[in-house]
């Protein structure tokens, strides 16, 4: 296994710890729940099989589904931003997604932004679309999604820096 391998590893158990004890425990306002494990899927290899890739989103999102006790929306959700990565990828980074020589800790702020902020919307908009699942509510799916989109890509964008730090 090589140091690669072992970052992504860490990072997986590392996300889905803090998100299961800590984060999964923080609800302000009946709003606000930062969602930081989807983490691991922004910063996955831009080199990695598209099949293993749905394959370990989908295993991210059920370990979430089965200490959340959430029924399989987090597993929908993790996949289908997995499976719209590259989309995300193209729209943010353009030309060097087309050409894979994006490396997001060396990547501008505003396409870092852009990315983290179309891949957290798609995320929570599939997640309390689930979750709620009744078009009735549709104000309320969109408050949970624009409130928790928010501060998930605060978070994220914070988290993101740190990293940036350490690669340099």
């Amino acid at each position: 296994m090589n140091r690669d391998t072992a970052l992504h590893i860490g990072r997986f158990i590392i996300l889905v710890l803090v998100q299961v004890i800590v984060l999964n425990h923080v609800n302000f306002l009946g709003y606000l729940n930062p969602y930081i494990y989807i983490i691991f899927i922004l910063l996955a290899p831009m080199n990695i099989n598209k099949s293993l890739f749905l394959v370990i989103s989908f295993m991210l999102g059920l370990l979430l589904d089965i200490f959340g006790d959430s029924g399989g929306i987090h597993a929908a959700a993790c996949t289908v931003i997995a499976f719209f990565r590259p989309v995300a990828l193209r729209s943010a980074f353009g030309l060097s997604y087309e050409f894979q020589t994006i490396k997001l800790s060396s990547a501008g702020f505003g396409e870092r932004l852009g990315y983290v902020t179309l891949m957290v919307l798609l995320h929570h908009i599939v997640l309390f679309s689930l979750e709620i699942f009744n078009f009735s509510h549709i104000l309320l799916i969109a408050k949970k999604t624009l409130f928790s989109s928010l501060f998930t890509i605060v978070i994220t964008m914070l988290v993101l820096g740190l990293f940036r730090r350490n690669d340099s």
